[in-house]
């Protein structure tokens, strides 16, 4: 194993994180990156010399530390409170195999996880969704590459995508493939030798990174009643983040609930942010640590200082972020997103003559279930009172 150190002193500490993040995908055999002290540890096995390595570091580093635009922060509203468990929850969620980890960003879930999931799920279409009439949806767990190409998704997150395929139409190769496999006594022995090229078939498909982007696929073309729609859906999504799967919070399979604003630029912004408020007194009355705050989207290719800095100078992102106590950090668990016209152009939605603008509220479950757990723990009677009545009342209701 080797090590290479950069300093990264002169990094700006709001981007260090993004920065570390994207290190993992400048080559594949980097196997941890640490940053401490102002310094990048970079240990890898990689053939690349030094000198490769160290200029495609500074690319990423030029990239998030450009200071041509402005990089607006701040804080919407805190909801500070002191929480009763500061334990190691993934360790003790791990041990009593409610949670079973199948490889890194891949884990099976169990009792309580299940239903408190399940749980915040309604409790969000209830509280926040009802409140604007929000029509249920369901939609399918791949999309095809030109819907997504609408949405940029390519052009701004393509560490992101998980393409799908298939073998080849053809007699040969199939009957080939099934037996290499068999001869080299299973898949594990066969995988790294697939020619791709002749046997996998050229994607169509991806599987969907955002709930969000079937929806305004489903409204293509379509001139909106009134001043606007919304919708509401829950899907599984997936997102290749390379060694970040580490994390708990970057899970390479997870469950997205959203709430979606398609209309007129005053409908939208209006409803935005009466979910903001509804979120806020959610939070309030869980009893929750947490803050909202000014943020971006990683965006992943060279114009993200233009894009980030867009983003957060309009305020047409904010993140939900709630404490982690026994990491001593917080968590993104849910964000509100404001798209302009960028999908009402991309998809020929119409709101009246013009294009449709767009917004939406996203909740990502298994993150609200972990973060809820390391504040409070398993022990129910350790809970916030009101939650805990809601989640009883509605544990009940669904007895079987």
């Amino acid at each position: 194993m080797t090590e290479t150190r950069v300093d990264i002193s002169h990094v700006r500490p709001e981007v260090i994180g993004q920065l570390t993040y994207s290190t993992y995908f400048i080559d594949e055999l980097i196997h941890d990156v640490q940053h401490e002290a102002g310094e990048l540890t970079i240990r890898h096995t990689s053939p690349k010399s030094e000198d490769d390595l160290r200029a495609r570091i500074s690319t990423l580093i030029e990239r998030f530390t450009h200071a041509e635009f402005g990089f607006k922060e701040g804080i919407l509203s805190e909801h500070r409170v002191t929480t009763p468990y500061s334990g190691n929850i993934l360790a003790e969620l791990l041990q009593q195999n409610i949670v079973k980890e199948l490889e890194p960003g891949l884990f099976l879930f169990r009792e309580p996880f299940v239903s408190l999931l399940q749980f915040f799920d309604e409790s969000f279409v209830k509280k926040i969704g009802r409140h604007f009439g929000a029509q249920q949806e369901y939609y399918p767990a791949i999309i095809h590459g030109d819907t997504l190409d609408k949405t940029n998704h390519f052009t701004s997150f393509p560490e992101h995508i998980h393409f799908v395929t298939h073998l080849r139409e053809d007699l040969d190769v199939i009957e080939s493939f099934a037996r290499d496999v068999r001869q080299a006594g299973g898949w594990a022995g066969h995988a790294p030798a697939i020619d791709q090229s002749h046997v996998m078939a050229q994607p169509r498909y991806t599987i969907n990174p955002a709930t969000c982007y079937h929806c305004y696929e489903g409204l293509q073309g379509e001139v909106l009643a009134g001043d606007g729609v919304v919708r509401t859906a829950v899907s599984k999504v997936h997102r290749y983040e390379s060694k970040n799967h580490r994390e708990f919070g970057r899970l390479l399979d997870f469950t997205m609930r959203e709430v979606i604003f398609v209309g007129k630029p005053d409908f939208v912004k209006e409803r935005r942010a009466k979910s903001i408020e509804l979120l806020q007194q959610l939070v309030t009355e869980w009893e929750l640590d947490c803050y909202i705050e000014n943020a971006n989207d990683p965006f992943f290719t060279n114009d993200f200082q233009v894009k980030a800095s867009f983003q957060r100078n309009q305020e047409m992102k904010y993140e939900l972020r709630m404490s982690v106590p026994y990491l001593d950090q917080t968590i993104s668990v849910s964000s509100s997103n404001f798209h302009s016209t960028t999908f009402g152009n991309a998809f020929q939605i119409k709101a009246g003559k013009r294009p449709a603008v767009t917004g939406c509220m996203a909740f990502g479950l298994e993150r609200w279930v972990f973060a809820f757990l390391a504040q409070y723990g398993l022990d129910e009677a350790r809970w916030p009172q009101k939650l805990l009545a809601e989640f009883r009342t509605w544990r009940d209701g669904h007895v079987h």
